[in-house]
């Protein structure tokens, strides 16, 4: 399913009327636009004060945390196969949770992509 806001296209669960009476879509559309609305501002309001701005450096620190916890769970993976046998409980919990560090990381540097490309949080270019 797909909703027409402002310009942008997105896909998602959001409701389309089916109601053909151009002037009732037309209101809809309105008052939807006013609840993405309400949920910009908030969104900037709330992330703003929490994170002031993001920067190149910033991002290259939660870059190199989420590569660097995928190289451990992939390390790891691949020293434990390295003995043939099958793996015990202890070591898919440990597999489990080196996983679960770089897909936490990975989804906070994508978070705060979305911010920046959404205007929540402005980003500050380097001077250089």
């Amino acid at each position: 399913m797909a909703t027409m806001t402002s310009s942008t296209r997105r896909t998602g669960d959001h409701f389309e009327p089916n109601d053909d009476d151009p002037q009732v879509q037309r209101r809809l559309r309105g008052y939807l636009e006013q609840i993405d609305y309400t949920a910009y501002a908030s969104n900037k309001a709330v992330l703003g004060a929490t994170l002031p701005h993001v920067d190149a450096e910033r991002f290259q620190r939660l870059a190199l945390a989420a590569a660097t916890a995928r190289a451990r769970w992939v390390a790891e993976a691949a020293s434990m196969a390295e003995a043939g046998t099958s793996l015990s409980e202890a070591q898919v919990a440990r597999l489990a949770h080196l996983r679960s560090a770089y897909d936490e990381l990975s989804a906070v540097y994508e978070a705060t992509r979305r911010m920046v490309e959404r205007g929540y949080v402005p980003y500050r270019a380097t001077q250089g």
